[in-house]
């Protein structure tokens, strides 16, 4: 089903899917693997985005995770997005395509911002590919959650830039805001 407001926008993403709402418990294990350090839990919750595709497959040849820039990815010791992909890569048998997307623009969290199009400006040329293994070929864009899908586009635009086919998102959780 696609949403109104998605149906008259112009994107880059071919669709999102997500098979839990952000909310319980998928929510508290999102927030223990992104922010307590649990990275043992990333490969459950792959096994769940496996199963997911099992049911509901998606078009795709490789798996691409949404970066953290080089200052955020310091803090933190590790993305959490790049977790969840090589998990469900082991899970599913596609590839990683790793750090061909790069993050050039450090933005606010977009947990803080406060709607859609503030979203859409914080992210807006925040992501490169560096190189072109991803030009024709189906994408499946992994990231733990998605808000107003502004990140998701912003990184579908780079990849559509460098030549991919398809590119679509795929996050263990959708947040519904306005």
């Amino acid at each position: 089903m696609i949403c109104p407001v998605c149906r008259q926008s112009k994107t880059d993403l071919d669709g999102v899917r997500s098979p839990f709402r952000f909310d319980g418990a998928v929510r508290t294990a999102i927030h223990q693997l992104k922010y307590r350090n649990l990275k043992a839990v990333s490969a459950s919750l792959a096994a769940l985005l496996a199963d997911y595709l099992r049911t509901d497959p998606l078009p795709g040849e490789a798996l691409v995770c949404v970066p953290l820039h080089p200052r955020r990815l310091r803090e933190r010791g590790y993305n959490q997005s790049s977790l969840l992909a090589r998990d469900l890569s082991r899970c599913i048998g596609l590839p990683v395509i790793e750090d061909c997307l790069i993050r050039v623009k450090q933005a606010h969290p977009q947990v803080r911002a406060a709607g859609v199009a503030e979203r859409r400006r914080n992210v807006a040329d925040a992501f490169v590919c560096r190189d072109e293994r991803a030009r024709a070929r189906q994408i499946i864009l992994i990231d733990d959650v998605c808000t107003s899908g502004a990140t998701l586009e912003s990184c579908a635009a780079a990849l559509k830039n460098t030549g991919a086919s398809s590119v679509w998102g795929l996050t263990l959780a959708r947040d519904i805001h306005d």
